[in-house]
């Protein structure tokens, strides 16, 4: 139960991301969800949305290449494009409990977004 139910809330984050539905994103944030990256630390679901949401804004697609589900345990591998980078192979690992996310950690390299 838990494997299908942190799959579907994984799905729901990159569909609403794609679609720049961040206040559907939202509902699936715990309210204490903490974000880790390269670029930035973040706490709270409000602050993450937000933080999502600047990276919407310059976001064109996200192209899913895997998705490992391993108990609340989502592992997605994708690229993320944007208006001001090549393509970025993105790991990202969300924990869900109780139909929330309650921790993000993504890897990638940095250099394209870096300021």
């Amino acid at each position: 139960m838990a494997t299908a139910e942190a799959a579907r809330v994984a799905q729901t984050y990159f569909d609403s991301w794609r679609a720049n539905d961040f206040d559907a994103l939202r509902t699936i944030l715990a309210d204490d969800v903490a974000f880790t990256g390269p670029l930035a630390q973040v706490v709270g679901a409000d602050e993450y949305r937000d933080s999502l949401a600047r990276l919407g804004a310059i976001t064109t697609d996200i192209v899913v290449r895997r998705v490992f589900v391993d108990g609340p345990d989502v592992l997605t591998w994708f690229d993320l494009h944007t208006e001001v980078a090549p393509p970025i192979p993105v790991a990202n690992w969300c924990h869900v409990e109780d139909g929330k996310i309650t921790r993000v950690q993504v890897t990638f390299d940095p250099r394209g977004l870096a300021p």
